[in-house]
This record gives structure tokens, C-alpha cells and sequence, in this order.
């Protein structure tokens, strides 16, 4: 237990940022990787940090090999980079829905596969995988991030069926609106037609006001914390208030289109 080891990608703002600094407190070994944190090595309340670009194959490299020989093979891995892009599906390019993708969704593969080999040394590990509510249903104008959740919902499922017996656990963490963080890693597309202004401006000050009231991202980190820190990790761990539970459940119980409506109203769109 003294020697626990985590890497923790995305870790320079909002639930990356609050999960390296619980892991800190909670004793584990913290190697926090972000791109902003490029010349900015050190020891820090995140742990020790290094540059990490995760749609960079030789970024996650550098960073896997400089964070072994810091504190040797890890015992977890923190899956937590990701952007989000506002705008219409209709307006958003393929190019920007690539750049979503290839943070999310391809970007969590690379640093996964770079920790999997040195976990199976170990004799096994954990992976969180930072999925979100938007993984179980959808938000208006959030396709991108929409369709990149969904993404890693289904192939974190299809590995945790495949590392079975290598002592490998995956963990999919589906967190509603937390504050903070979220304006740094949120752009918009590059156009929003007339078509759908009126309601794309009156859905982006529901999320707005959603993430305003949200839940503090350090709770999150301290709930991450506490259960990796048990023997055995649940599939899905979902970090919900009783709003997004109910909104879940409808999710599943309610035929689509009605869903849709109760969507529709409350996004006012």
C-alpha cells in the first residue's frame, strides 16, 4: 500500500487537476501529465509532474519512460485528458470532431496502451477511464463530446472483457456537472448557422448554469481515491446528483422520443 503508484493524464485542471491531488493525499505516488505542463516539471500538490500530449504517440512515450523511472511500474492509470467543442452537429467540421476524438477517445488509448505492458509486469493495475453522463444520453450542441464518450463507454467495456485474467481492472467513471475547469478545455465551433442560434445560445446558458451549480470537483477526487483504494473496482462508478440519477433512469425507461422532449424542455431548445 506505501508504494502505490498512479499516473494521471489531464491532470492540470478540473477532475484530472482534483484526482491527482486526492491520490496525493490519500499516499499513493502521483505522476500528473498534462500539456501545459511542459517545462513545468517538479514536485507538486498533483504529484510530480511532466509534459504529456496524448494525441502525440511520441509525447506518451516520453512520458511513460520518464514516469517508470521516477516511481517505477504503476499500479493505476487516471485516464482523464479531454476537450469539449459547443456547436451544432450540423456545423461542426469533421476536423473538429477529430480533435475531440483524438483526445478523448484515441488519446486514452495510447496512454492506456503505453501503461498495460508495465501493469501486466507488476502483476496487474487498475484504469479509470473519465467517461460522463454524456457517455449514457446525450446534450444538445455537445456532439462531438458526445459522440467521443459514447466511443469510450463501448471500447473500455470491450477491454475490460479482454484483459480479464491478465489482473487488469477497468473502470468507467461517469461523472455529471462538476465547477470549474471546464472553460479551459471548451471551444465552439467554428460556425453556428442562423438555423440554430437562437437555440444553440439558449442550451450553452443551461450548461452554464448546470456546471455554476455543479458539484466540487474535489469530492470527486476524494470518492475517485476511496475506491481505488479497495481491492476490487466496479465497472461504473457514477458521480451524479439526484437530478442526473433521475435523468438516467429515464434515459432507460422511457420510449426515445419521449426522452428526447424531456431533453428538449430542458435545454430549451
Amino acid at each position: 500500500m506505501a508504494n502505490r503508484v498512479a499516473w494521471v493524464s489531464g491532470a492540470s485542471s478540473g477532475l484530472g487537476a482534483a484526482a491527482a491531488r486526492a491520490l496525493v493525499e490519500n499516499g499513493w505516488k502521483v505522476v500528473a501529465g498534462a500539456r501545459s505542463f511542459s517545462g513545468q516539471e517538479g514536485e507538486t500538490d498533483l504529484g510530480a509532474r511532466l509534459p504529456l500530449d496524448v494525441r502525440n504517440e511520441a509525447s506518451v512515450k516520453s512520458f511513460a519512460g520518464r514516469a517508470e523511472a521516477l516511481y517505477g511500474l504503476p499500479d493505476a492509470l487516471v485516464n482523464a485528458a479531454g476537450i469539449l467543442t459547443l456547436g451544432p452537429a450540423e456545423d461542426t467540421t469533421p476536423e473538429e470532431v477529430l480533435q475531440v476524438m483524438d483526445t478523448i477517445l484515441l488519446g486514452t488509448l495510447r496512454v492506456t496502451r503505453a501503461a498495460l505492458p508495465l501493469m501486466r509486469e507488476k502483476g496487474g493495475g487498475k484504469v479509470v477511464m473519465l467517461s460522463s453522463v454524456n457517455g449514457l444520453m446525450p446534450t444538445p450542441f455537445q456532439g462531438a463530446y458526445v459522440a467521443a464518450k459514447h466511443a469510450l463507454e463501448g471500447i473500455s467495456e470491450c477491454l475490460a472483457l479482454e484483459t480479464k485474467g491478465q489482473g487488469i481492472q477497468v473502470m468507467l467513471v461517469e461523472p455529471g456537472d462538476h465547477r470549474g475547469g471546464s472553460d479551459r478545455y471548451r471551444g465552439h465551433a467554428g460556425r453556428v448557422s442562423p438555423l440554430y442560434a437562437e437555440r444553440f445560445r439558449r442550451a450553452a446558458d443551461v450548461i452554464r448554469e448546470d456546471e455554476a451549480r455543479g458539484r466540487e470537483p474535489a469530492r470527486f477526487g476524494q470518492r475517485l481515491a476511496c475506491v481505488l483504494g479497495r481491492k476490487r473496482l466496479p465497472l461504473r462508478l457514477k458521480v451524479t446528483t439526484l437530478k442526473e440519477d433521475f435523468a438516467i433512469v429515464m434515459h432507460d425507461v422511457l420510449p426515445g422520443r419521449l426522452f428526447l422532449r424531456f431533453l428538449a424542455d430542458y435545454y430549451k431548445v
